[in-house]
């Protein structure tokens, strides 16, 4: 049996879907002892073969055989594409895939106003990332930098959704300019203003990649709109789509570290210019700020996480 993923389709970001051939049943929303349908969110993870926490994620969905799982994936590379999925249990009611590692600008071109709507949300995105001291949690300041990120996130989720063309306008010149006005900015952090254009477009082309998941179609009511509870399989990537299903549809968001993402960014990225680690940094701070925020639920998958 082949049991690779079919090649992704068009939408915004490209992505797969793979049902099991016949009506689905309908499910009856309730929780505590009745049928719920789960979205389990994953990065680079479970159902592929080579996936991360794959076994602890198997363990989940087939320990929990009373309940329907949707699986909303995203792979990290084409080699783990190809590589395929692990078998499924009967309780996957669908799969539904996209990769973080490339995408493809849609065409669209915004006009003035879709214009503006992207470059203030960008511009207050990326002061969000300028102001204030990294890994600052406490205090007055640090709450109005956490609305303010979320803010500009959300807003360019909007964007994508009302618009599409979020892609291209991540990757723009546009992008690169509103980074630089916000590190030059009164206020900005002294490793922010030293930024460089080279260090500029790195940090720029991180973010394209890192906001990928707003693009995508899966925030709709026959997509993460119907289930009735996301659950992220670690913070960063896997996070974000379970935040826009909260956001644009109300879904309960459960997460469950079973590797600190944040922590991971930290020891990783030990090559890169002061910069560059600055910006970054304070963007896996906020957006694990922001998951944290509106998780209903977060749970450590191990001891190592707990501590």
């Amino acid at each position: 049996m082949d049991n690779r993923p079919s090649r992704h389709r068009l939408v915004r970001i490209p992505s797969s879907r793979c049902e099991p051939p016949g009506q689905r049943r309908l499910l009856i929303r309730e929780i505590g002892g009745a049928l719920v349908r789960i979205g389990l969110l994953t990065e680079g993870g479970y159902p592929y073969v080579s996936g991360d926490a794959r076994l602890w994620c198997d363990r989940l969905v087939r320990g929990l055989e009373q309940h329907e799982f949707d699986i909303y994936a995203l792979s990290r590379s084409e080699h783990q594409e190809d590589e395929g999925w692990v078998q499924l249990p009967p309780q996957v009611g669908r799969v539904i895939t996209a990769p973080l590692w490339t995408a493809e600008d849609d065409g669209v071109v915004y006009g003035r106003r879709a214009r503006r709507r992207f470059a203030e949300s960008y511009g207050e995105l990326a002061s969000a990332l300028c102001e204030g001291a990294v890994g600052d949690t406490s205090g007055e300041s640090s709450a109005t930098e956490a609305d303010r990120f979320a803010n500009a996130l959300y807003g360019l989720a909007e964007l994508a959704r009302d618009e599409g063309g979020l892609v291209g306008a991540l990757r723009s010149e546009t992008a690169v300019r509103a980074l630089e006005r916000a590190c030059r900015a009164p206020g900005a952090r002294q490793t922010a203003r030293a930024a460089r254009v080279p260090e500029l477009l790195a940090v720029a082309g991180h973010l394209e990649r890192a906001l990928r998941p707003l693009s995508l179609d899966w925030y709709e009511d026959d997509g993460l709109g119907a289930v009735d509870l996301c659950h992220a399989t670690s913070g960063g990537p896997a996070a974000l789509p379970g935040l826009l299903a909260h956001h644009f549809c109300g879904v309960p968001l459960l997460v469950t570290e079973y590797g600190v993402r944040l922590r991971t960014h930290y020891l990783a990225d030990t090559e890169s210019p002061p910069a560059v680690r600055s910006l970054l940094t304070a963007f896996h701070g906020r957006l694990a700020t922001e998951t944290y925020r509106r998780a209903a639920v977060v749970t450590p998958g191990n001891t190592h996480a707990r501590r």
